[in-house]
């Protein structure tokens, strides 16, 4: 059902790359959010009303909410779907985030708001009436919430949405809370003990959970989040491919949304390379990034001398001992400024973030070690903080 209304609704559906596309998707699903959960939030106010039930009109009221949470993300589909201006030179893809935000948080004092209104439930209580409308209200519910869910996740997964999987998740937890309230009305009629309220305590505690889970999944990407395995792999294998290319270091992500990736790396060439040879190739890399991957890709240039047979040999010996301290100790950007009295040896290492040493101790245990290999070799040691390729 979903891939017909895809084809009915959204023009080039098969081309989820443009941007404009993709809005249509986020449009098209914040809208059929809409509706669906108007319609649930109807049923089920009317329900709990007729019914008394207060675990009928927490769960109406975060269909509400869901419906609002989708207007929410309507407008922020809408403004992320703006060109780059003078004010905004990366674009407004992020505001889809912003707009996730801002739903979790809706959904945050609603749920403080229904639990409090379901202890008040459980301390006075009130006799439910029970109706087999009623079940099969939350029956109906259940299954549009399931399908609601599934048509989130496909959309959501298609266009490489967080805030539609996110609200795909949102949904599945509707299933489990509006099952909960279902259960509390069955067993109230069989046995005569009152679950409404605590029923109730549930769905608030679910839709708190969910607003949680909502502000993790929306905040961590506009604090900035290191970018996957799978895109730093291939932008290593990519650029190494390249003749000329003899490595890289220092690679830096950012992503402003969807489609909008910049990236900054060193690549190392030989020294003894033409510099106008060398330059071409950058140049090839960069304008192949753009048009292959959509990643706007700057490179430093980084000449290295590979003909110094005694730099050569110092460089290895200086990779064994970074080796024998860890095999997570990366090095780049190695020269030496040779001495009389001594020499000074001048490079970059690298290492995660969450490395077993601070930079100051990895520094001394480096520079400790190089000096009971040679008392004359003085370190100039810089640390560095990269993504580190699977392979």
């Amino acid at each position: 059902m979903t891939n017909l209304l895809i084809k009915l609704f959204i023009k080039d559906y098969q081309n989820t790359s443009n941007f404009r596309v993709r809005e249509s998707y986020g449009k098209f699903a914040s809208i059929a959010g809409i509706a669906s959960n108007l319609l649930l939030f109807l049923i089920k106010i009317i329900a709990g009303i007729v019914f008394n039930s207060i675990s009928i009109t927490a769960d109406a009221i975060n269909n509400l909410s869901d419906s609002g949470s989708s207007i929410i993300t309507l407008i922020g589909f809408k403004i992320s779907g703006k060109p780059a201006d003078e004010n905004h030179p990366y674009g407004h893809k992020r505001m889809e985030y912003v707009s996730g935000l801002i739903v979790s948080f809706i959904i945050l004092v609603l749920g403080l708001q229904l639990i409090i209104n379901s202890i008040s439930k459980i301390i006075n209580p009130q006799a439910t009436k029970f109706s087999i409308i009623s079940v099969f209200v939350l029956v109906v519910s259940i299954m549009i919430k399931f399908w609601q869910s599934m048509f989130y996740r496909k959309i959501g997964k298609r266009i490489k949405s967080t805030t539609l999987i996110a609200t795909s998740i949102d949904s599945r937890n509707d299933i489990l809370s509006t099952s909960a309230v279902l259960i509390a009305t069955i067993v109230t009629y069989l046995t005569g003990f009152n679950l409404d309220g605590y029923m109730g305590v549930v769905v608030a505690l679910f839709i708190l959970v969910s607003g949680v889970g909502l502000v993790k999944e929306t905040i961590s990407p506009l604090i900035g989040t290191a970018p996957t395995k799978e895109l730093v792999d291939k932008i290593y294998n990519k650029i190494l491919s390249y003749d000329g290319i003899i490595g890289l270091h220092d690679l830096t992500v950012h992503s402003y949304g969807e489609g909008q990736c910049f990236a900054s790396v060193h690549c190392e060439v030989s020294a003894e390379n033409d510099i106008m040879v060398s330059h071409d190739i950058i140049d090839n890399i960069e304008r192949d990034f753009l048009n292959d991957e959509g990643i706007n890709l700057v490179i430093h240039l980084d000449p290295v001398v590979t003909n110094d047979p005694r730099t050569d040999r110092l460089r290895d010996e200086v990779e064994y001992i970074l080796k024998n301290l860890s095999p997570q100790i990366g090095m780049h950007d190695f020269r030496v400024v040779w001495g009389v009295s001594h020499s000074n040896l001048i490079f970059d290492v690298v290492v995660p973030f969450d490395f077993q040493w601070s930079d100051d101790e990895l520094i001394k245990l480096i520079s400790d070690k190089i000096y009971e290999f040679n008392p004359n070799y003085h370190s100039v040691i810089i640390v560095d903080h990269d993504y580190v390729p699977t392979n």
